[in-house]
């Protein structure tokens, strides 16, 4: 295969990692401008938008990783974008690796979930988060676009690997 050829093929998985960077970045941007007018405009530090009766948009900002561990180390912020900024540089060598399609896809959209993570923790100092399911009092930790895309990239490995290798 010449390099031509081999940049051709991966340039669909950079545009899956850059439309995902893309949708997570700008639905951030987007809605903590709103919530923050509405903050402004209400006089409330703690705007939320329900969208359902078990959804609401919300403003939280991890400092930690999933549900919020890790938040309390010291330097957390600088530890954990360095780590996932290694783990998402070795995702990306099992994607110019890979010649299966399937896992390719499944490491883009990893790598444009935990780029746009990454983002955030530089330039926010967390994670922003928006996504609010609840059931009366029962919230499950809030998440953004980028958090779905990691579990759905993971989902579609897992699949692979446990269902369809099986039937095999």
């Amino acid at each position: 295969m010449t390099i031509k050829k081999k940049y051709k093929n991966f340039t669909k998985y950079f545009l899956v990692i850059a439309i995902i960077l893309f949708f997570d970045l700008s639905s951030k941007n987007l809605i903590f401008a709103y919530l923050q007018n509405i903050a402004i405009n209400n006089n409330d530090p703690t705007p939320s938008i329900e969208l359902l009766p078990f959804l609401n948009i919300v403003y939280v900002v991890n400092n930690g990783i999933s549900f919020g561990m890790l938040s309390t180390i010291n330097n957390a912020n600088v530890i954990l974008s360095l780590l996932q900024g290694f783990v998402t540089f070795i995702i990306l060598v099992f994607l110019l690796r890979s010649r299966d399609n399937y896992n390719n896809y499944s490491y883009s959209i990893i790598i444009g979930g935990a780029l746009g993570n990454v983002i955030d923790r530089i330039f926010r100092g967390g994670v922003a988060d928006f996504i609010d399911f609840h059931y009366n009092n029962y919230h499950w930790p809030a998440f953004n676009i980028a958090d779905s895309a990691i579990f759905i990239g993971v989902l579609m490995i897992l699949l692979k690997e446990l269902i369809i290798k099986k039937n095999d």
